[in-house]
């Protein structure tokens, strides 16, 4: 009989020390997740300064388009100043295109990680939901521990009175 009540609290302490290993392994997860989310934060933050700054880019050269075409509108004075004034708006566009792309890969970008954000905001919600049972189910073998214990013990001092 007592080698069964020792048999079993060798059991249930095994099981404790692994409840206890995986509720640390799933609070390391947790932490590294919770890393990788902060950095995905750090990282949306600065795609979005580029995407204002590229806004800012697109605006000043929609701008600089504007006015060289107001400028080649309100008359040349001569055919190389027509050229040169033709070429600085086909860079213009050009630069604007290519601000255009990049106001759109940033966006895209910037979705793809919010989606990822999602994603690992899930994980950590799931991680946090396992660690609590994981948590809870350590609690209810303590409990059950310490009931161990104490029928032990009166067991023992029960044969101690015989």
């Amino acid at each position: 009989m007592a080698d069964r009540i020792r048999e079993k609290m060798n059991q249930l302490r095994t099981e404790a020390d692994a409840a206890f290993a995986r509720a640390e392994e799933a609070e390391a997860k947790n932490k590294r997740l919770e890393q990788e989310l902060l950095e995905k934060s750090h990282e949306i933050t600065s795609l979005q300064h580029k995407l204002g700054q590229q806004d800012a880019d697109l605006e000043k050269a929609e701008h600089i388009i504007a006015e060289s075409k107001a400028d080649r509108e309100a008359g040349e004075t001569s055919k190389m100043t027509n050229e040169g004034l033709v070429r600085k708006i086909q860079l213009l566009e050009e630069e604007l295109d290519a601000a255009e792309k990049n106001v759109k890969e940033t966006v895209e970008k910037l979705r793809q990680v919010d989606v990822k954000a999602e994603h690992f905001e899930r994980q950590v919600q799931r991680v946090e939901q396992e660690r609590d049972q994981w948590e809870k189910k350590y609690e209810d073998s303590q409990a059950k521990y310490r009931e161990s214990k104490a029928e032990l013990d009166e067991l023992v001092a029960t044969m101690e009175g015989l």
